[in-house]
């Protein structure tokens, strides 16, 4: 099968790559970026665990395949933290007990990075349902609620602050 040359930006970082039609983009960041962040879960979208975000959206990598990101802007779980400082999702995430086993962590934080940027100030049911294609085995979601509030008022206030 012919290779196709795409051209993606990753993290802010423009890449060029040939890639088989067929390449997952997980599996093309993850073999071929080397970031690891997206685990790969169900392999059926139902999970999150792979979720990136591509063109201010959130999307699962892994039955959404590379060339489609042709052009596209991609951010990974490796691209939140700036200059060594955590992102607010990120911090929320560590300062709330957010996570146990941390498989689902990076599908997690990319799609309440998404989400708080949908909806800066959500309800906890709002969080809820902006967060529920997101699974996770071990925490039962309260303190994932607790993180996502978190980052929402620290992402409020640093906006609050610039303005």
């Amino acid at each position: 099968m012919a290779k196709k040359l795409i051209t993606v930006t990753v993290n802010g970082r423009r890449q060029e790559q040939a890639v088989e039609p067929r390449t997952l983009l997980v599996h093309y960041l993850r073999e071929q970026l080397n970031l690891t962040g997206a685990h790969i879960g169900c392999e059926t979208s139902h999970c999150g665990a792979c979720t990136v975000d591509v063109d201010g959206q959130s999307v699962k990598s892994c039955t959404h395949l590379a060339v489609q990101c042709d052009g596209s802007a991609v951010t990974t779980v490796e691209g939140l933290a700036q200059c060594a400082v955590l992102h607010a999702v990120q911090e929320g995430f560590y300062k709330e007990h957010g996570l146990q086993c941390g498989f689902c962590t990076p599908g997690m934080l990319m799609r309440a990075y998404r989400f708080l940027q949908e909806n800066p100030d959500p309800t906890e049911e709002q969080i809820r349902a902006g967060m529920s294609g997101n699974l996770c085995r071990c925490t039962g979601y309260q303190n994932i609620v607790k993180a996502v509030q978190y980052a929402a008022r620290q992402l409020r206030e640093s906006a609050a602050v610039a303005a």
